[in-house]
């Protein structure tokens, strides 16, 4: 049984959808709404958009194009796959994004699924107000009733989960989805063409899946960087995450580059990466660079076996000096971006 380690904290437990892999249904209202407590919003953008333009990656007569995702996009958003679909079409192998994936046996899986029952709450049934100091605990009960209103039960969450809560609220008032459209679409068009599909990441081995996960629910976390940091920059990375939005939709490239996608993530994943049940864990180590370094043997193999080769990345996986791409640069491949 496998399983996708995905968003910033069940690479322990194993759950199946990413942090953020919720959908939000509401555009983001002008100045009037903002003096009713609402998000100080940029606009959103709707309708039919292209996305960015797509980079370039060659060696001789082999290539790669590569195309960027990002989430969140606007929800009231039309993406024209059209361009990606030609070169889907005419491509020998798509390269999907990195994961790292958990095999955990088919029996062992499913014996261990009824202990992921309240893995999101504090060990002893402890409260906010218990375990994070009282200044941060007072900004909580402020934000928390400006985005999610009346709710008792999220009072028992760990940190690391409320303030997931706190942003999914956010992102409901901005007019943005956590969707995954753009990758299925993709997907869609390569089966339709019969487009070889290949994963990018790597295999993590996990022997006791209960113990893994009943070693999680007994044990702290320090994550109070992670619910400070969420708390402190929610309304400047909800604005952020609007201007990125509409920047992918409308294919400015250098706005893109622009932008800086040094996010609060970090700070939520190393606190669970850097748990004490993480550490026991050794495939669980190092999982950034270890899905970097998985998808640039990847994209080699690809390269040397493909004329042509359609690859998705996540967009801050392609720009700056530690990106995918400039990994395949350093080892003598010509990368050209998008116009």
């Amino acid at each position: 049984m496998t399983k996708t380690i995905n968003g910033y904290v069940f690479s322990l437990a194993l759950l199946v959808p990413p942090a953020f892999a919720q959908s939000v249904d509401q555009t983001a209202q002008p100045a009037a709404a903002e003096a009713a407590g609402a998000v100080p919003a940029t606009v959103v953008i709707e309708g039919r958009r292209p996305g960015p333009g797509v980079w370039k990656v060659s060696k001789g007569t082999h290539v790669m194009w590569v195309f960027g995702t990002y989430s969140p996009l606007p929800r009231n958003m039309e993406w024209d796959a059209s361009r990606v679909e030609r070169l889907v079409a005419k491509s020998q192998e798509v390269l999907m994004p990195p994961v790292a994936k958990a095999h955990i046996g088919f029996f062992s899986g499913l014996t261990a699924l009824p202990s992921l029952i309240g893995i999101k709450r504090n060990p002893d049934d402890a409260v906010l107000h218990d375990v994070v100091p009282a200044d941060v605990y007072a900004h909580w009960t402020v934000l928390k009733a400006k985005y999610i209103g009346e709710d008792d039960g999220i009072e028992h969450y760990r940190p690391v989960f409320a303030g997931e809560e706190l942003l999914l609220a956010g992102l409901k008032k901005s007019g943005l989805s956590y969707g995954s459209e753009v990758l299925g679409k993709i997907e869609d068009v390569a089966k339709k063409n019969k487009v070889k599909m290949t994963d990018s990441g790597y295999d993590v081995m996990v022997d006791d899946p209960r113990k893994l996960v009943r070693d999680f629910k007994n044990s702290q976390v320090a994550d109070l960087v992670c619910f400070t940091k969420t708390l402190d920059t929610l309304d400047t990375d909800l604005e952020t995450m609007r201007v990125r939005a509409n920047a992918w939709a409308n294919g400015d490239i250098a706005e893109i580059r622009g932008l800086n996608f040094a996010e609060r993530r970090d700070a939520c994943l190393d606190a669970v990466m850097n748990s004490s049940i993480a550490k026991d864990a050794a495939a669980l180590r190092q999982v950034r660079q270890r899905l970097r370094t998985s998808w640039l043997k990847a994209a080699e193999n690809a390269l040397a076996s493909n004329a042509a080769t359609f690859a998705v990345l996540e967009i801050q996986d392609i720009l700056g000096p530690t990106s995918y791409l400039a990994g395949l640069q350093a080892r003598g491949y010509v990368v050209e971006s998008p116009r």
